[in-house]
């Protein structure tokens, strides 16, 4: 099982990343440059936050063309993880990975506070170590995290279920108060169709340990781990089953 942490010039958030994995769970992980074209000994990519070639034309825009992307697109169509946050999330819209788009924050302001965030779903590869429903506090620090796309998609991805974060209050409520930058449907996070590939602007990396304000985060990189381990002791069963057969 191994993690595998891209690092595009400009990223600022790939050593926590890197650090929560091998420190905090546990488990091996490597850096992958951008020029890179190949992922194949990596279960699961992500895509740090940060400000990739220093965020110009579109955030996410020049990094979604670096040569890496090919080969995080083939990751993913073999059904590979993929995890893209903040800056992650803009290249995995602008490469196609994810519908939509992240647009200025409503009144143009950079935000980085602590956030609620609230889990729509329990059942995913990246959120079954939280309850349904549970606000957990997670750190938001974007200048274009407002996501938005046409009605008949937004509405595909709530229909669907795809909606798996969601900007939330005290009372779990995703009220226009608690939404931080102007997200259609107080969004935080998205799956693709397929369920391996995510996208978020909060960071849980930076919310691992509690002495950083918020552990909530580690359960996310936790549900990844379990994942596999779990997928990893099937491989193995199945191929018990046929030697001894």
């Amino acid at each position: 099982m191994k993690f595998g942490v891209v690092v595009f010039p400009g990223s600022n958030c790939d050593h926590d990343t890197y650090h929560v994995i091998s420190k905090l769970i546990g488990q091996p992980v490597r850096f992958i440059w951008h020029a890179e074209t190949s992922v194949a000994d990596c279960d699961v990519v992500i895509l740090p936050g940060g400000f990739s070639y220093g965020d110009y034309l579109r955030c996410g825009a020049i990094a979604s063309c670096s040569p890496v992307m090919r080969a995080v697109r083939e990751h993913a169509a073999r059904g590979g993880y993929v995890v893209g946050i903040c800056n992650g999330f803009q290249i995995l819209c602008e490469a196609g990975l994810l519908p939509g788009v992240l647009l200025r924050n409503a009144g143009l302001r950079f935000c980085c506070d602590l956030v609620r965030v609230r889990v729509e779903r329990a059942d995913t590869p990246f959120t079954h170590t939280y309850a349904p429903g549970e606000v957990v506090t997670l750190p938001i620090a974007h200048g274009e995290g407002n996501y938005y796309c046409a009605p008949e998609e937004v509405a595909r991805l709530e229909a669907e279920g795809r909606v798996l974060f969601r900007y939330v209050d005290a009372a779990g409520q995703p009220t226009p108060a608690a939404n931080p930058n102007g997200s259609l449907h107080n969004i935080a996070g998205i799956l693709n169709a397929e369920g391996n590939v995510l996208g978020l602007m909060p960071h849980p990396e930076r919310a691992c340990e509690e002495a950083l304000g918020s552990g909530d985060g580690l359960r996310f990189f936790q549900a990844l781990m379990l994942t596999l381990r779990d997928a990893e002791q099937q491989r193995r069963g199945a191929a018990t089953v046929t030697v001894s057969g």
